[in-house]
């Protein structure tokens, strides 16, 4: 989508019919309600058929319904404050059966993921990775936590990653400063986003680098930058994100890796194991 839901609506507003223009105010004003609703209960919430609803969504470009949903679901995370969010969560899933709520919702956004995941972009950041100089790493925030995850992964196999501190902008900068050509840069940025992140891929793109960016779609901020775009879907879990399906890629990469390295990360193991057991890094038991 070139624009987000609310642009959208601005940008045909004038043309709406008067029932239309119910839907529009309460996607504009009470998106947080609208978000997890379906077309027949936003349509009594507004006063308006269920057929009007979907020739709204249809209207302003949706293929369906449920398309203009998420649209209105990604407004939801990136607008809401952390306490909006619990409170829009505890709507959602009430005090039933959490457990089973969250984690159905969990299986769903990696089958939703697997479905949309560009194969050509999958491919082409594990091309990157294994033909670069230098692998540098980073998430901020939230998404930190993904970023430790592969860099983590990758130190073991690989001699020449880099995790960056997200620290000051100055100081992200400085630990990218021979960022070129050769290398790769690996981000990751999911609502809401860090102005920080959008910086650091456009300064790795501005010097030739590989971008890999792992976000949430194709209007997400960093986006515009990547070279392979990895988007996967992510959704609010209280004041958190629900971040299974980055996760789920991640696992995806180190597996084709190691398929395509296996002797030379083999023989590495073999080293690596030695050295543990010299220095009882793990436990017997």
């Amino acid at each position: 989508m070139a624009c987000d839901i609310s642009q959208r609506i601005r940008n045909i507003y004038s043309t709406l019919s008067k029932g239309q223009k119910k839907i529009a105010n309460a996607v504009l004003y009470d998106y947080d309600k609208v978000a997890y609703m379906t077309a027949a209960k936003l349509g009594t919430l507004v006063g308006v058929s269920e057929s009007t609803v979907v020739r709204f969504a249809d209207e302003l470009g949706f293929e369906g319904y449920s398309e203009f949903q998420r649209a209105v679901q990604e407004l939801v995370r990136t607008k809401l404050t952390p306490n909006q969010r619990i409170v829009m969560t505890k709507q959602r899933f009430g005090k039933g059966n959490i457990l089973e709520s969250v984690m159905e919702a969990d299986i769903s956004k990696i089958r939703y993921t697997f479905d949309r995941l560009s194969r050509d972009d999958f491919y082409r950041s594990i091309d990157s990775i294994l033909k670069a100089k230098r692998i540098y790493i980073m998430g901020a925030r939230s998404s930190e936590s993904l970023a430790i995850t592969l860099s983590y992964n990758l130190s073991l196999i690989f001699d020449n990653v880099k995790l960056i501190n997200p620290t000051s902008p100055a100081e992200v900068f400085e630990q990218m400063i021979s960022i070129d050509e050769n290398d790769v840069f690996i981000a990751f940025s999911f609502p809401r986003y860090s102005s920080k992140m959008v910086s650091a891929v456009k300064y790795a793109k501005n010097n030739g680098a590989e971008v890999v960016v792992f976000t949430d779609s194709d209007t997400s901020p960093l986006a515009e930058y990547a070279t392979s775009l990895l988007t996967a879907q992510s959704d609010m879990a209280s004041f958190m994100d629900s971040l299974v399906a980055p996760i789920s890629i991640i696992n995806a990469i180190i597996v084709e890796i190691t398929n395509r390295r296996e002797k030379e990360i083999t023989e590495r193991f073999d080293k690596l194991e030695k050295v543990w057991d010299e220095y009882r890094v793990y436990t017997k038991r």
